[in-house]
């Protein structure tokens, strides 16, 4: 299991379902283990009743159907479907629309979805998820995808609530140039916070500071683990005219 993990976080994200499916031939007994524990690149439905996108994945899952954030229903329907209690519910339409407004400030388009639902400790589990696809506005990048997700997981204390947030970000970059050529760039990156805040101004705020602090870290690793050392590795191999000018003896 060790090894099969150490496999999934190195393979690029677009040929993690094609692995994820081989290992899982190989290792059945260990299904559920895998099944819950690696990420694959999100998936997207349109909810036919409000006529909005919703972001498949196993949080919103049950059997063969998902279950749409908006109308809370299932496609395919599904008549004994789980749902989350009207306390929940509540909670989750709030924050669909809050953090539709997020992404849409900080990403400029988008499709997010948000999935709560109570936990055996009293407590809930709030999953948000982020897709954004599409291509580079400056004309270098041919396609680029990036895929959020935030796990939050809420226990009650005593005048104030620990949240266990778990994220993962998978990266996916393609250029096609005269300059460059064809270069494609992806990956994933997964960190975990832990807070014990105070509930005064309500779960969605906290929860909120945290995941906009997570993605700003995620970024800054994303940076200076795949940018910064592509960087490095292309300027040493092919280093850019200024640089070469500048080690030419003066004639």
């Amino acid at each position: 299991m060790e090894a099969a993990m150490d496999l999934m976080r190195r393979m690029p994200p677009r040929s993690a379902e094609t692995a994820l499916n081989a290992l899982l031939s190989v290792l059945p007994d260990h299904s559920l283990d895998l099944l819950s524990q690696v990420d694959l690149p999100l998936q997207v439905c349109m909810d036919k009743e409000g006529l909005k996108e919703y972001i498949l994945c196993e949080y919103n899952r049950d059997a063969d159907s998902y279950r749409s954030p908006w109308s809370n229903k299932y496609d395919p329907p599904l008549e004994d479907g789980t749902v989350p209690s009207q306390e929940m519910r509540n909670l989750e339409v709030e924050a669909n629309e809050v953090f539709s407004v997020y992404r849409d400030q900080y990403y400029e388009g988008g499709i997010s979805s948000v999935y709560i639902w109570e936990d055996e400790d009293n407590g809930f589990i709030a999953c948000f998820l982020i897709k954004k696809d599409g291509q580079g506005k400056r004309g270098y990048m041919q396609i680029g995808s990036w895929d959020a997700i935030h796990v939050i997981q809420v226990g009650p204390e005593e005048g104030a609530a620990h949240y266990c947030l778990n994220s993962t970000v998978m990266l996916s970059l393609t250029t096609d140039n005269k300059q460059s050529g064809t270069f494609n760039l992806s990956g994933s990156i997964r960190r975990q916070m832990s807070m014990t805040l105070d509930v005064a101004d309500g779960h969605l705020v906290n929860m909120g500071k945290m995941i906009e602090e997570m993605e700003g870290k995620l970024r800054n690793s994303l940076d200076q683990v795949y940018f910064g050392k592509t960087r490095e590795m292309v300027c040493t191999l092919r280093p850019p005219p200024e640089v070469l000018n500048m080690r030419l003896p003066d004639s």
